[in-house]
C-alpha cells in the first residue's frame, strides 16, 4: 500500500513541476519584452528548475538507500533470530531423545531382570 502511495505522489509532484514548468514558460514568453530578455529569463528559469530536480532526485535516491538497508537490516535480524530458534528446536530435540533412549533402555533392563527372575535356575529366558 505505501507503493501505492509513494508512486501516487510521485506522479502528483511530476505534473505539480510539469504544470510549473509550462505555466513559467507560458507567462515569460506572454510578457511584454524582448526576445533576448524572454530567453534569457527562460534560461535561467530552467537551470533553477534542473537544480530543483536534481536535489529532489539526490534527496530519493537517499531515502530509497535508507529504506533498502533498514530492510537489509530487518532481513539479517529475523534470519538471524530464525537461525537461533531452530538451533534451540534441535538441541531440546537432542535432549528429548536421549530422555527416550534412557527409558527405553531402563525398561528393556527391568524386563530382563523380571524375565530372569521369573525363569527357573539354569533356563535361559525366552526371547
Amino acid at each position: 500500500m505505501s507503493e501505492q502511495n509513494g508512486g501516487e505522489t510521485g506522479a502528483f509532484l511530476a505534473g505539480f513541476i510539469l504544470g510549473g514548468l509550462v505555466g513559467a514558460a507560458v507567462a515569460l514568453i506572454m510578457a511584454p519584452s524582448s526576445g533576448m530578455d524572454t530567453r534569457k529569463q527562460l534560461k535561467d528559469k530552467g537551470l533553477e528548475l534542473r537544480g530543483m530536480a536534481e536535489t529532489r532526485l539526490d534527496e530519493a535516491r537517499k531515502r530509497a538507500d535508507e529504506v533498502a538497508a533498514s530492510a537489509r537490516e530487518r532481513a539479517e535480524h529475523a534470519a538471524e533470530e530464525a537461525r537461533k530458534r531452530a538451533e534451540e528446536l534441535q538441541e531440546r530435540g537432542r535432549v528429548i531423545l536421549e530422555e527416550q533412549k534412557s527409558k527405553i533402555q531402563s525398561a528393556i533392563s527391568k524386563a530382563e531382570e523380571t524375565a530372569a527372575e521369573a525363569a527357573p535356575d539354569g533356563e535361559a529366558p525366552a526371547a
